[in-house]
């Protein structure tokens, strides 16, 4: 069976214009990523069967949801979908809650299991409070699980994070994360936060304008210089990593990619374990030679690929290339003049360990 996702949607409403064709890995996390009313959650919709599209086809993993011919309603779509605020039955507790998600499945189908979703998610404690009772996160948190008990082919996930302040964030993203890690179930993500994208995604889609701008794989294309979005302080890479040392008196650890390695902020994570560590562009400094006698914990080779415009006059945006991994690099353009950078030069990338994120 191919793992492959075939979305493609034309539809029209109130001034507005979805144009998109799109093929989206079969597993993983594919994140649809732009600003607000650039189609986002439309598309979502419409994968879901919640907005009959004028034109529409929708192929998930080899099997056809939608085509010229036919249109599977969203009931028997097998599909979970998480909306920005939990939809919770405020007369049932939590437990019922996921019952009630458990039971829209036979019991031959299921593939998930309540106990391992109650402990993936860390939501035991909460099983027999009511949803009034819940903080957001928590809610949000039920509101997954409930929707994971459904079995499903295809999980869509409209912005989960929106109603949530930044220290509840923090707390729900490893949830997420371990979502990714420990199921095999293709995720679709809609979100405009860099730091939601930078950490969970596998795949990335740029919309705007209700159509495709750019899709690939992460971190090549978050690499790209030619996106009409422009990310701005955001604009970055995301690196895999592995966590090679760990140095526990001074909180820092080195982890390896194809290209070199980098001491960053300890995570906690044992050595060998797998991370990725975001270098955003304005924590990237560029030298002729290798530089000594600085605070600046990270200096390596890399080779100038590209040059472009930034989003203010004054500045320039580089993509480097360190082995096999590329990097961002924001200067000024006066700086760029003075070190006579060009496509093919050999330089000194310079990155601070207290900008990363493992």
């Amino acid at each position: 069976m191919s793992e492959e996702i075939q979305a493609r949607f034309h539809h029209r409403y109130a001034g507005f214009t979805l144009d998109v064709d799109l093929q989206l890995p079969g597993k993983g996390v594919t994140a649809l990523f732009g600003p607000s009313g650039c189609g986002k959650t439309t598309l979502l919709r419409c994968m879901a069967g919640l907005t009959r599209a004028d034109q529409g086809q929708l192929t998930v993993n080899g099997e056809v949801w939608q085509d010229d011919e036919h249109c599977r309603p969203t009931h028997q779509r097998p599909l979970g979908y998480v909306f920005q605020e939990a939809s919770l039955f405020a007369h049932l507790n939590v437990r019922r809650n996921l019952q009630y998600g458990q039971a829209r499945v036979q019991k031959t189908e299921r593939r998930i299991e309540l106990g391992s979703v109650v402990e993936l998610l860390g939501i035991a404690h909460l099983l027999e409070r009511m949803p009034q009772g819940l903080s957001g996160g928590e809610r949000q948190r039920v509101a997954i699980a409930r929707a994971l008990l459904t079995s499903p082919r295809l999980l869509l996930m409209d912005e989960p994070l929106a109603a949530l302040d930044i220290a509840r964030k923090m707390e729900f993203l490893p949830y997420l994360e371990r979502l990714h890690d420990e199921l095999d179930i293709p995720v679709v993500y809609v979100s405009h936060a860099p730091d939601e994208v930078a950490r969970l995604a596998d795949h990335i889609v740029l919309m705007q304008e209700g159509r495709t701008v750019a899709a690939g794989p992460l971190t090549e294309t978050l690499a790209r210089l030619d996106l009409p979005i422009h990310l701005g302080e955001d604009a970055g890479v995301v690196l895999r990593a592995v966590v090679v040392e760990r140095d526990t008196a001074w909180h820092l650890a080195r982890v390896e990619f194809p290209g070199g390695s980098l001491w960053v902020r300890d995570g906690g994570h044992a050595v060998g374990h797998a991370v990725r560590v975001r270098i955003l562009a304005r924590d990237v400094s560029i030298a002729l030679a290798p530089v000594v006698g600085t605070s600046i914990q990270n200096c390596l080779p890399a080779t100038v690929e590209q040059m472009a415009g930034d989003y203010h006059p004054a500045l320039s945006l580089l993509r480097l290339r360190l082995g096999q991994s590329p990097l961002l690099a924001r200067l000024t353009r006066r700086s760029a003049a003075a070190l006579e950078l060009e496509s093919g030069k050999l330089v000194w990338v310079q990155i601070k360990a207290v900008a990363l994120i493992g």
